[in-house]
């Protein structure tokens, strides 16, 4: 009796370490728009605590586009009408893809050596990343702003025609594609066979992968262009009746809704989640940062012009542009201020974080890489 009660333990002990050792650890990559399919914004990693920069690239125009970051490479679209590759280490141009139309939000998105981004002429573009030449190409019948999501051998976007599409990420081939009834403006989130957009019908969907039909929709009463970010069982997007909301993916109804009473203002921002927090950026130039479980605000941080950057957190920290110009790193617990960097043009993109560096483009054409 004495070997069964002391080995018992020891054998759930070590199976448990075993199991933990087995999960996969996410990769230091940043493959697409908010970092992941659920679109957290949460890096694999933490950034070093004292940041410098360590190189500038020059786009030519407005970069609105956030990077992906892959096996040591940076994606990026600019309103040249470029989607850019370059070097993470050095920031040496490796080759550039020229679109029809300016890239301006779609952010690119990096799946088994192929890189989409969508362009404002309506075309979603496949380029291999190694010789920067097209693989395919798809043609909606409007601008795309919204950034792909690659699941699987599934391509997920919007557009400005008022599709969800679903396509082959190695062929191009439609699968299939929703109509709502207005812009897709938003990146879809998806998390266990079901995409979810928030879109500007106002209304909040959940889409089956499998084959494109509705599984649900809630009424968000209000104008959406910000993505939505997933938790658990909960999802968060703001909108543009000057709030946040928390909404049950399981019960399929609004949990709670947030807006600050002395400023309104529209969130266009994408929220990022950690730690039972929401943190988004807001119109009224405050960063605020919410309680996940009810909505009630943690601590807001106050900038000089509007935060439509969507904050990325890695370790306890928040990233997140504002167009004042600066990039502010603030405490993920108080809010209090703990670095900036001056960019000297607006920073309407949001940061891309990996392998120990963030990426982030501004107005005036530069792209930033900062370290150590």
């Amino acid at each position: 009796m004495l070997c069964r009660t002391v080995t018992r333990p020891l054998f759930l002990f070590a199976l448990v370490c075993f199991c933990a050792a087995a999960q996969p650890r996410a990769k230091d990559e940043w493959p697409q728009f908010r970092g992941n399919p659920r679109l957290t914004g949460v890096a694999a990693a933490p950034l070093p605590a004292n940041l410098k920069l360590l190189w500038t690239y020059d786009a030519g125009e407005s970069i609105e586009s956030s990077a992906a970051i892959v096996n040591g490479v940076v994606y990026v679209g600019s309103q040249s009408a470029d989607l850019i590759s370059l070097d993470l280490a050095t920031g040496k141009l490796l080759w550039k893809y020229h679109v029809g139309q300016g890239i301006e939000e779609s952010s690119p998105a990096v799946s088994n050596g192929i890189v989409y981004a969508g362009d404002l002429a309506g075309v979603l573009h496949a380029v291999d990343v190694h010789s920067g030449k097209a693989v395919w190409t798809h043609t909606t019948g409007a601008e795309i702003k919204s950034s792909p999501v690659v699941v699987d051998d599934r391509l997920l976007i919007g557009s400005y025609d008022g599709n969800l599409y679903c396509l082959a990420a190695r062929t191009g081939a439609v699968r299939w594609k929703l109509l709502t009834t207005s812009y897709v403006h938003c990146t879809p989130a998806v998390d266990r066979g079901l995409a979810f957009i928030a879109g500007c019908d106002q209304m909040f969907r959940a889409i089956r992968l499998a084959d494109g039909k509705e599984a649900f929709r809630v009424s968000s009463g209000g104008y959406n262009a910000a993505s939505p970010a997933l938790g658990e069982s909960t999802a968060y997007f703001g909108n543009f009746n000057n709030e946040v909301l928390g909404l049950s993916l399981t019960r399929h109804r609004i949990l709670w809704r947030y807006e600050r009473p002395e400023r309104h203002f529209p969130f266009y921002s994408s929220p990022a989640i950690a730690d039972g927090k929401v943190v988004v950026g807001g119109r009224d130039k405050l960063v605020h940062c919410l309680n996940a479980a009810t909505g009630k605000p943690l601590w807001t941080f106050t900038t000089q012009a509007r935060v439509d950057s969507s904050p990325a957190i890695a370790g306890g920290s928040v990233y997140v542009g504002s167009n004042d110009g600066r990039l502010y790193v603030l405490d993920l617990a108080t809010g209090n201020k703990l670095w900036e960097f001056n960019a000297g043009a607006p920073l309407s993109a949001s940061p891309a974080i990996a392998q120990g560096r963030l990426v982030i483009g501004s107005q005036d054409g530069k792209l930033y890489c900062l370290g150590s």
